[in-house]
Formats: C-alpha cells, structure tokens, sequence
C-alpha cells in the first residue's frame, strides 16, 4: 500500500503542474502578450479555463493531504523550512483567483477591471515561480537543519541562484503548456498565430533557462547532471522530452493542435521523471548529506494503509466525474469556437 499511496503523490504533483501549471499559464501569456494583443488573449483565456479552472487545485490539495496523513516529518519539514515561499505561493494562488473572480464575475465594470488584470498576471507569474524554488530546496541539498540562524535556515536554503533558476524555468515550462492547450480550441487564423508566436518564444525561453538551471547546479557543486544523466531510465527519459519537440513540429504542420497537448504534457512527465528517478525514495535533501525518505519516513503502516484505501475509492468515485467535467466543457468551447458551415 505504501507504493500506491507515493504513486499518487507523484501523480498529484505532476497533474497539478501539468493542469494547474497550464492555468497560471494563461495569465502568464496574458503578460508577456503586446498590449494590442492582449485583451483578445484575455478572452481567449478566459473562454479556455473559465469554468474548470479551480478544479485543478484539487491536485495540489491531495499532494498535501497525503504528505500530512503519510509522511508527517517531510511535510513538518518542509513547512518549517520553506514556510516564506510556501506562504508567498498560497498567497499567489489566492489573490490569483481572487482577481479572476473579480475580473471576470464582477457586476460593476469599472476601473478596478485593470487593477484585477494586473494581480491576475503578477500572482499568474509568482505562484509557478515559489513551486520552482521549492521543488529546487527540495533537492538541492541546500537546507541547513543545524545551523540556528535564521537566514540560513529560512531563507537562503531557498533564495539562492539555483532556485532562482528552477522557479523561472518552471514559469516559462507553464507559458508553454497554456500556449500549446489552448491552441487545440481555436479556429481563428489571427488567434492560431498568435499562440504559435508563444509557443516559439516559450520554447526557446524554456531551453535557454533549462540549461542555466545545469550551468548554475554545476558552479554551487550541486549533483544535477549525474543525478538527471546518471541512469539509462534518465538519458531515455531527456531523449524522448527532446524528441518530442520535432513530433511537435510534425503535429503543427499537420494541424493537429488536439494532439499537441498530449505530446507537450509527455515532454514535462519525461523531464520530471529525468529528474526525480535517481533522487527517489528520497523526497527531501539537506546540506549535511542527510535525507529523509518516502520509503523509510511513513506515520504508521495504519495510517498508510487506510490512506491507500481512500486514495483508490476516492478516484473511482471522483476522477470520473472530474474527467468528464473537463471534457464536456473542452467539447463545448471547440464546438463554439468553429466556425458555422
């Protein structure tokens, strides 16, 4: 039970950065969109995850719930240590949907419309930028336990270059995913251009920042490459992320923008796996070489055990309807979105 209970983890993270990470995409686009462009993008994105797009919060909350009930150390861990940027990401995550709301929902349409955009787009950029950093603390090894500093302990364990480095290139990976989502629903020419200008320019963002994520990891000793190119699973995993890219080419030309998001959401599964292959059992690193593991770290095999359980009735009772909500309201706004014959 205890492997079923870590398949759901790494599950829940990485739909919820496929998912909710293509949701702070879209304000993302939104803000790096010329100001011409950038109401119709506005539109664009509001047709496209208007009516489901706080459902994909659900992941993040079951990636959470898991690690409280099953792994309690890692999770008490990570909240002591990384409680500023886990703060600054709910706190993006709330103003985010706050201003969505606002925006889009408000009864009065006044000036405060442009105020709405504006923390819609800045929390749209600060929440994928806070996961990066601490999915980056997390295996780093940058977190001192010992040290009775508060600076140390708290801060620059996070906020240092190669954080920095991971939390923009996970920003630029969610530009990418909503760029490539949303093209699959379009039909006009002008808005397929436009979305095929960002997913060029997310491309390249995306693999100019990637590799200074390794040149950084290499200059702060941080074991990176060995741990990413160290295994055949790893090699494979980054070969066929990069292979991807020319299916994607191919799928373009051909026009199948629908097949795009599936090759686009196996890229970032190969990356993640690349990444966490080597490091797995091992959830969280620290300065002095000590870790702690999902495989030796669990509450009790009761609390496992009945955890597992819940996670599997859950899916079957929920994940269904959940899918087919997505898919009603996909089938819908392609449908509207095709021009009359």
């Amino acid at each position: 039970m205890l492997y079923i209970v870590i398949a759901y983890l790494w599950a829940s993270i990485c739909l919820y950065l496929l998912l909710g990470g293509a949701d702070f995409g879209a304000g993302i686009v939104e803000f790096v969109s010329r100001g011409s462009d950038r109401q119709r993008v506005r539109r664009i994105m509001y047709r496209a995850i208007g009516p489901v797009w706080e459902a994909n919060h659900m992941w993040l909350i079951i990636a959470i719930v898991i690690l409280f009930a099953g792994f309690p150390l890692i999770y008490s861990t990570i909240s002591t240590y990384m409680h500023i940027p886990l703060v600054l990401m709910l706190l993006g995550i709330i103003a985010r949907g706050t201003a969505f709301s606002f925006r889009n929902y408000d009864a009065v349409q006044d000036d405060l419309q442009s105020v709405y955009s504006h923390i819609f787009t800045l929390a749209s950029l600060i929440t994928p930028f806070f996961l990066g950093i601490i999915a980056a603390a997390t295996i780093s090894g940058s977190i001192d336990h010992h040290t009775g500093d508060f600076l140390s302990s708290y801060v620059f364990s996070w906020l240092n270059p190669f954080g920095i480095a991971t939390g923009l290139f996970t920003v630029a990976i969610c530009g990418y995913l909503a760029s490539v989502y949303i093209i699959g629903i379009l039909s006009d020419p002008y808005d397929i251009r436009l979305m095929t200008a960002n997913i060029k320019r997310f491309i390249c963002i995306a693999i100019i920042l990637g590799a200074l994520v390794f040149f950084i990891a290499y200059l702060q000793r941080i074991s990176l490459l060995v741990r990413v190119f160290g295994s055949i699973t790893g090699q494979a995993a980054i070969a066929l992320a990069t292979l991807s890219l020319i299916a994607q080419v191919i799928l373009f030309k051909g026009k199948h923008y629908l097949r795009m998001r599936f090759i686009a959401a196996f890229q970032i599964v190969m990356i993640l796996l690349a990444v966490i292959f080597q490091h797995y059992p091992i959830f969280l690193s620290f300065q002095d070489g000590s870790a702690l593991s999902l495989a030796e770290d669990e509450n009790n095999r009761a609390a496992i055990y009945f955890l597992g359980l819940a996670l599997l009735s859950g899916s079957v009772l929920i994940l269904p309807a959940l899918f087919y909500l997505m898919y009603s309201f996909d089938k819908k706004r392609i449908t509207s979105s095709s021009p009359s014959k």
